[in-house]
Formats: structure tokens, C-alpha cells, sequence
């Protein structure tokens, strides 16, 4: 399987609480909910062409509770987000899951590459990652990450969880798609092309 990261990003590479104030307000963080006011029909449209590719779910502890306390809510048949991540295998990243209800789930605590490494050499289409920050940061460390979704909203924050930081392996992407929507989200998708290529000037 392809092993794909769509993550919600503002113009600084801020990562975090984008759904709502009570998401993630560590650190002290207060602006929680940046994302919510962009989510018109364009956004919703992408998303779902995200959930068509995919056969799994490798989400981080924090990422797989708030989508445990919302999205089993959501019973309607039709809705494609939600028949996805309610019926397909969920692979949570964590040495401190406890009650890990939301099945069908399984709790991966050895070592993130092999555990990923034999993931993605399953048969299927897409193994996704959504939000997850701290488990985005180790698997771009690890140069795990195939194509990446990248939603930059028009929004500076100054403070939060950054995605790149400076542990990210070196690596160079090809653009295979890129769309604003209707309320100025910046949708990118790159695709891994190995080592970045380097050049002068002079």
C-alpha cells in the first residue's frame, strides 16, 4: 500500500487544533478551530476524493481518540467519510492506548518502521494518515511517506505545533496536483521523488 498524509496547515506550518478550540489547546494554545470557517463545498468535495483511495487507517493516539468521540456518531450509509472510517482497519501508533473501542483497530507499540514497513507492503491502494502530528513528524524523519496532501489555509498563527521541523529527512517532491477552493484553501499534492537535487547559481 501507498502510504499517504493529509494534513490541514497554515501559512506558518501550524498544525495544530484545527477542528475546534478543546482539539488539542496544549502548549497553551488558544486558537484552536482555524480550519472551521474554509470548510465550504470545495473542501468537502477534496475530501472525499481522499477517502475513495483509501484500504486503511494509521492514526496517532491523540488523532484516534477525537475521531472515536465523533465519527461512530456518524451512522448515516451515504456519508463517504464516515462508512470509511467506521468500517475499515484502524492501525493507532502508541505505547499508551488503553481502551482502544472503535474497532476494527489494532494497536501498533513495536518499532514504527518495521511496524509501517510491513504495513505498506500489503496488498491495496492507500494506507492514510490524517492529522496526527506527532506520528507525521516520525514517519517524514523516516522517509515512510509516499504522497502528501497538503491544505494550507489562508491564516497565520505565530504560536502552535509546526509540521516541519528539523528532524524531516531530505527529500524531494513532484506536484501532481494543486486547486484552491472557493474560500482560498491551497490544496497541493506531492509526490516523493527521493533525494532533493541540488544546484548553483553561479
Amino acid at each position: 500500500m501507498e502510504l499517504s498524509l493529509t494534513q490541514f496547515v497554515t501559512l506558518d506550518g501550524v498544525y495544530q487544533a484545527p477542528g475546534g478550540p478543546r482539539e488539542d489547546p496544549s502548549g497553551g494554545f488558544t486558537h484552536g478551530g482555524w480550519s472551521a470557517p474554509f470548510g465550504d463545498d470545495d473542501f468537502g468535495a477534496f475530501m472525499v476524493e481522499v477517502f475513495e483511495q483509501v484500504d486503511a487507517f494509521l492514526l496517532g493516539r491523540r488523532t484516534y481518540e477525537i475521531f472515536a468521540g465523533y465519527w461512530p456518531k456518524i451512522t448515516d450509509p451515504t456519508d463517504p467519510i464516515a462508512t470509511k472510517l467506521n468500517s475499515l482497519p484502524k492501525y493507532v501508533v502508541s505505547t499508551h492506548l488503553g481502551n482502544a473501542a472503535w474497532s476494527p483497530v489494532e494497536v501498533l507499540r513495536g518499532d514504527l518502521v518495521e511496524e509501517v514497513t510491513a504495513l505498506k507492503e500489503r496488498r491495496g491502494r492507500e494506507l492514510q494518515v490524517h492529522g496526527s502530528g506527532n506520528l507525521a513528524h516520525s514517519l517524514l524523519a523516516a522517509g515512510l511517506i509516499d504522497t502528501m496532501h497538503l491544505l494550507t489555509f489562508p491564516v497565520l498563527l505565530g504560536t502552535g505545533k509546526r509540521l516541519f521541523t528539523e528532524d524531516v529527512q531530505p527529500t524531494g517532491f513532484d506536484v501532481t496536483g494543486s486547486r484552491t477552493t472557493g474560500s482560498g484553501v491551497v490544496i497541493t499534492t506531492y509526490r516523493n521523488a527521493g533525494a532533493p537535487k541540488y544546484g548553483s547559481y553561479e
